[in-house]
């Protein structure tokens, strides 16, 4: 009879293994974070350029994809001014800078993440309350200036504070969200018409 314990049993065993699935992983890990990096890179495939702002973006529903893609058009300058890369880069980055120090994640979602109290802004640009393209820039910078005058609730008597949001923040963050509405979400949020919908 052998007395000699399986390898499976020794303590030695599950040690290396230990070692070899951690050494694993952490290799995995830095891969998959080098990819995401690459994936999620400012003029990726997936997200446009800064300039992006000057385009017209819409969305169109692909059967075979089983989601929502976003489409670049031509021109749709925004403010009626053609922003340079550098230029269109330091309004978005001033809206998203400001977002951040108005804590706007407490209550709305962007890029799926914050609360729920409030729309998601992911793709706000794009979203048909502003009734119309034509309109939508005045009443986006309105709002963010006095949202209690110009609040748009649609019955859910929620209303935003009003933040004391300058006007060269309020077009910052109406640059961000206009940019952050070209970046290719993989179809979240998931059964949204945009605006452009309507306008046949």
């Amino acid at each position: 009879m052998n007395d000699k314990n399986p390898l499976w049993a020794s303590e030695s065993f599950w040690k290396k293994v230990a070692i070899w699935v951690t050494a694993s992983s952490f290799l995995l890990l830095v891969i998959l974070t080098f990819d995401s990096l690459s994936q999620t890179k400012v003029g990726s495939q997936r997200v446009q350029p800064y300039s992006v702002i000057n385009k017209k973006i819409d969305y169109v529903y692909k059967p075979e994809l089983y989601k929502s893609i976003p489409v670049i058009g031509g021109d749709e300058l925004l403010f009626g001014q053609a922003f340079t890369e550098k230029e269109a880069e330091a309004l978005v980055t001033l809206g998203k800078k400001t977002t951040q120090a108005k804590n706007c994640m407490n209550c709305h979602t962007l890029l799926g993440n914050g609360a729920y109290f409030a729309p998601d802004l992911t793709k706000a640009w794009l979203d048909k309350s502003w009734l119309s393209t034509a309109l939508r820039e005045e009443l986006m910078v309105k709002f963010l200036l006095d949202p209690e005058k110009n609040a748009r609730t649609f019955g859910s008597n929620r209303k935003m504070p009003n933040l004391h949001i300058t006007p060269e923040e309020a077009r910052g963050i109406v640059a961000f969200l206009k940019w952050m509405s070209s970046i290719d979400t993989n179809g979240f949020p998931y059964h949204f018409n945009t605006i452009n919908a309507t306008e046949e």
